[in-house]
This record gives structure tokens, C-alpha cells and sequence, in this order.
């Protein structure tokens, strides 16, 4: 496994397709929108990057619905939260719709996005990771899982974020 970017260092800035699903009025359902994501457009705020093995696989459900329905404390806190797994956009609207998951889902299909952040890992692609982006676009703090049977808690992460925005 490559060690990825240092704390204290600019984070590898990229752009990756992906879309994120919109709550229309009651009436109309929800749409997904679908965009480029590119790191560096997001200076200014706090960015949580959320690598995951796979869409609806168990653990990556569990840690994506409670980072959703977490979605207020991040705001609360000025940051975004974007999931990152190498499954197509397709797959990533599927998923965002069975579970209205309401954060960017991104497509890193060729891993390069992992492989630059340290987080591919043979057989499974890509390792379950966290990596929190200060408003600088420079690594605050990061959690790499040797195994993807747990992840880091909605509490842990505004908690740590807390941290940055005070720094």
C-alpha cells in the first residue's frame, strides 16, 4: 500500500464524475444530479473524503447512510462530504436512491484518485478511508482501515472537524 498524502501537505487535488441526489418537492420525487467534482473548486470549506469498497455492499451502506443522515453536523461545520468507490455513476444512482444517500457519490473507476491518495488494495480495489481536507486544501487528518469491516463514526469525524475549524 502507498503512504498517500502527508498530514500537513496540499491534498492531491482531482476531478471525477459522480452526482449527488436532490430532494425535489413532495410531489416530484428526487432527481440525480449528475457533475464533475474537482478538490481545488472546494477551497474555502472543509472536505471529507469517504473511500469505499463498493455500493451496497454491507459496511459501505452502513458508513454512507450514517454519514447522510449526519448531514446537518457537517454543514453545521462548513464542510462537504463526498464518497469515493470505483463503481460507475450508474451504479453510484442506484445506490444513492435505495438508500437517499444525500452527499456526491464520485466515480473513480481507474482508482487513480486511490492510488494517488494510498488507498488501493489488491482483491478488493480500494481500502475503506477517511481523509479530512481543511479549507486550505491542505490534509488535516486521515484513517486508512488495514481491514474495511469498520469505519470511522459520524461523531468521530465532527469531532475531528471540529478541531480543524478551530485551528
Amino acid at each position: 500500500m502507498a503512504a498517500g498524502p502527508q498530514l500537513g501537505s496540499e491534498a492531491p487535488d482531482f476531478t471525477l464524475p459522480g452526482g449527488v441526489l436532490r430532494s425535489a418537492p413532495e410531489s416530484a420525487g428526487s432527481t440525480f444530479e449528475r457533475t464533475d467534482h474537482r478538490l481545488s473548486a472546494a477551497r474555502g470549506r472543509a472536505v471529507v473524503l469517504a473511500f469505499y469498497p463498493g455500493d451496497n455492499t454491507t459496511v459501505c451502506t452502513k458508513q454512507l447512510c450514517a454519514y447522510s443522515s449526519g448531514m446537518e453536523a457537517f454543514k453545521g461545520l462548513d464542510a462537504e462530504v463526498w464518497g469515493i468507490s470505483p463503481q460507475g455513476v450508474d451504479s453510484h444512482e442506484s445506490f444513492a436512491r435505495a438508500h437517499g444517500l444525500r452527499m456526491p457519490l464520485l466515480a473513480d473507476e481507474g482508482r487513480e484518485v486511490a492510488r494517488s491518495y494510498g488507498v488501493t488494495a489488491p482483491g478488493i480495489g480500494v481500502r475503506r478511508a477517511v481523509f479530512l481536507i481543511g479549507p486550505d486544501g491542505v490534509l488535516r487528518w486521515k484513517h486508512v482501515a488495514l481491514l474495511g469491516a469498520t469505519f470511522q463514526s459520524l461523531s468521530t469525524l465532527t469531532d475531528r472537524l471540529s478541531g480543524i475549524k478551530s485551528a
